[in-house]
């Protein structure tokens, strides 16, 4: 990742390591809402989960505090050695790698967490291709959870460099059309990231499923 240009880098990492390298915990300590869900069902105690473009592992530390065995992967430097310093879960596996790279090789999971990533990447067959890698990688009832900007509006003026790939909502749960969405929504996000003060906007697609043909 250290040789790639400016432009590029900021692509692949949403925009946010001016922010990661300002702030100690970008996004805090506590996880988003979907993820808030999937916990408050009991304990986690056995499960194996991924959190891919975990960011500073935010979820991936609840995820932990609740029992499951967690491996955080962030293409990120910044963002992993955020993580590191700010959750000390020993149920934590950190990891700098890309999306595609980690899933080709990585065990099968019972839980992957997609929050933020997918916007990321270059254009909808890389998307669709990262969601068909981790179908192939979830067992028989796994469960994903894909948090991800769509394109409805948005405010970019808080990542002036960073131009994410914008699919529609309804892309989204296509992808899931062979399994069982438990939840779906489209709405507004309101934020404001504390690097620059900037409030702003997004559309974000949220979504619960369950793999009905993962691995057995």
């Amino acid at each position: 990742m250290g040789t790639l240009q400016t432009g590029e880098k900021m692509q692949k990492t949403g925009g946010y390591d001016d922010g990661y390298a300002a702030c100690g915990c970008f996004w805090g300590r506590s996880p988003g809402s979907l993820v808030n869900r999937f916990i408050s069902g009991g304990s986690l105690a056995g499960l194996r989960a991924l959190d891919i473009g975990c960011g500073e592992g935010k979820n991936a530390n609840a995820l932990a505090e609740a029992g499951a065995s967690v491996d955080a992967v962030d293409c990120s430097p910044l963002a992993i050695a955020n993580g590191k310093r700010s959750f000390h879960q020993s149920k934590i596996t950190w990891s700098v790698a890309e999306a595609e790279e980690h899933l080709r090789i990585c065990a099968p999971y019972d839980l992957i967490v997609m929050y933020g990533l997918l916007h990321c990447l270059t254009d909808s067959q890389s998307i669709s291709n990262i969601i068909a890698l981790a179908l192939g990688r979830t067992v028989v009832n796994g469960t994903h959870i894909v948090v991800a900007f769509n394109d409805g509006p948005h405010d970019l003026s808080a990542h002036p460099n960073f131009k994410p790939t914008l699919v529609s909502h309804a892309f989204y749960c296509d992808q899931y059309k062979r399994h069982s969405i438990v939840s779906e929504s489209n709405s507004i996000l309101n934020e404001t990231h504390p690097h620059n003060g900037i409030p702003h906007f997004h559309s974000i697609t949220r979504l619960i499923a369950r793999v009905t043909n993962g691995l057995s």
